[in-house]
């Protein structure tokens, strides 16, 4: 004889098994983006002043990546003057400053182990640049890209805006530079937006690429006057390199002195930068990466 299910009958119980299955699978799903908390005008100079105590307490491992910036970019300036010319080294300089946050995720290993109180040590760097290699790749893949529009952005301005070195003009020099700083900037706030917390983020914790340059992005537009002070640090550690640049360009002593200065100011821009990220973005959610053991 068929009878009906009883309430305790396994069709009955399978509908709540799964609604319990999925509510356990919700609890603890992950954020798509990480919490921001507001921040002062004025606080990325307290960032600076921490980046400098760091830089003090580790300045052999701070100014051996420095060192790997110079190399770097003399290789870069052997290739433009090798093959191209002034402007050539000029747009592949700015694009490496574009690229130059991926160098720095040693500098904020280097931070994080000062932070938690051990030893800074350039092996456990490595270590950190190895787990976090995937990442990693899928973001200076993504600057790569933007990278190569900047480049060819920046030949359609020379192209369309020529300046003649034989007889300059200042008004010439003015548009083409005018123009082309205003291309430029496009591309520096899309990348700035994108890096300036992503990859501390993915240092520290265990989060996808997606997933911190959202954070980045999202915390960047909530804190407008902020940023723009931190980006206008950033300019500020750069530019006199720039400008000796411009001043000695026909013997190479300029190129030689702007190296010497991002040597020293790009690891210093690494140390605040992880202490910006700190300061701002409430990564709790996520797993901790434990690469600091011995």
């Amino acid at each position: 004889m068929m009878t009906e299910a009883s309430p305790g009958d396994a069709p009955t119980d399978a509908p709540v098994a799964t609604t319990v299955a999925t509510t356990a699978d919700d609890t603890n799903a992950l954020p798509f983006v990480a919490p921001c908390r507001r921040l002062g005008t004025w606080e990325p100079i307290g960032w600076l002043r921490l980046a400098w105590s760091d830089f003090k307490t580790a300045p052999r491992q701070s100014l051996t990546y420095g060192a790997v910036v110079v190399l770097l970019s003399w290789a870069l300036a052997y290739i433009a003057i090798r093959f191209g010319g002034y402007f050539e080294l000029l747009a592949l300089v700015s694009g490496f400053i574009l690229l130059a946050p991926l160098l720095a995720v040693g500098t904020y290993s280097i931070s994080e182990q000062i932070e938690r109180g051990r030893q800074p040590s350039l092996r456990r760097c490595l270590v950190v640049g190895r787990r976090a290699f995937g990442n990693l790749m899928v973001f200076a893949l993504i600057l790569m890209i933007v990278f190569l529009v900047w480049w060819r952005a920046a030949s359609a301005v020379h192209i369309f805006f020529p300046v003649d070195m034989t007889s300059p003009d200042w008004t010439d020099y003015l548009q083409f530079l005018g123009i082309g700083s205003a291309v430029g900037s496009i591309f520096a706030v899309i990348v700035f937006a994108a890096a300036a917390f992503s990859l501390p983020m993915l240092v520290d914790r265990e989060a996808d690429s997606v997933t911190a340059v959202v954070s980045s992005i999202n915390a960047v537009l909530r804190n407008k006057p902020a940023m723009v002070v931190w980006a206008a640090l950033i300019v500020v550690a750069v530019s006199p390199g720039f400008a000796l640049l411009l001043l000695g360009r026909e013997r190479g002593a300029g190129f030689a002195l702007v190296m010497a200065l991002l040597g020293i100011t790009l690891p210093l821009i690494g140390h605040a930068t992880w202490h910006a990220y700190r300061a701002t973005i409430d990564a709790s959610a996520w797993p901790r990466n434990e690469h600091l053991d011995p």
